[in-house]
Parts: structure tokens; sequence; C-alpha cells
């Protein structure tokens, strides 16, 4: 399982699944509103192929996600595509979609 909840995927799961490697020449920072019982706001930083999570609110992402926790742990869980997540409105987005699915690339999604 890729964590119960979406707090236990940004502090345990995700360290272990970036992949440095897919990460060359990708700098952004992108914000994860979650919401629901075991909602929460995180965001990520990469620059020079390292990862920083930290829980609150970015000033300026160049990257939103906007979902619900139980469509969230589908996402991660593999459960549903990002693409259909998307396309069916269980994720909103905001931001470069080429830089969101360099992020997937990267073991994020």
């Amino acid at each position: 399982m890729e964590g119960q909840t979406p707090r236990e995927f940004f502090e345990k799961i995700l360290p272990t699944k970036f992949k440095p490697e897919k990460a060359k020449g990708i700098t952004t920072i992108a914000q994860f509103n979650v919401s629901g019982s075991d909602g929460g706001n995180w965001f990520i930083i990469i620059k020079n192929q390292e990862l920083q999570i930290t829980e609150g609110m970015a000033t300026s992402p160049d990257l939103t996600f906007k979902l619900s926790d139980t469509d969230f742990l589908d996402l991660v869980t593999g459960k549903i595509s990002a693409e259909k997540a998307v396309f069916t409105g269980k994720i909103q987005f905001e931001g470069n979609i080429v830089t969101a699915l360099r992020l997937r690339d990267a073991g994020f999604l």
C-alpha cells in the first residue's frame, strides 16, 4: 500500500519514491491542497535534483493540484491515472502540464 493517508504519503512514501536522476532539469514548486477528513496542504520543491516536502501553503507555486483525500489515495496507489483524474474532474489542476508530467516521471505519481 502506498500510504493510508495523504500525510503518510508525503512524510514516508514520497521521499523513497523520488528518483533524482529523473528530475534533472526540473525546478518547480508544486502545491497540493487535499480536502476531506485526512486532507491538508503540502508543497514540494524540486531543485538541483533534490526534493523538499513542506506542510502548508507555498507563496507562488508553479503547479497547483486540488483534490479530495480519497481521490489522492486512488491516484498514488494507481487506482486512477493522473490523466484520467484530470479529465474526469477529480483533480483541479493549474500550471504547466509538461512540468506535471515530468513530476510523474520523477516518481511522484
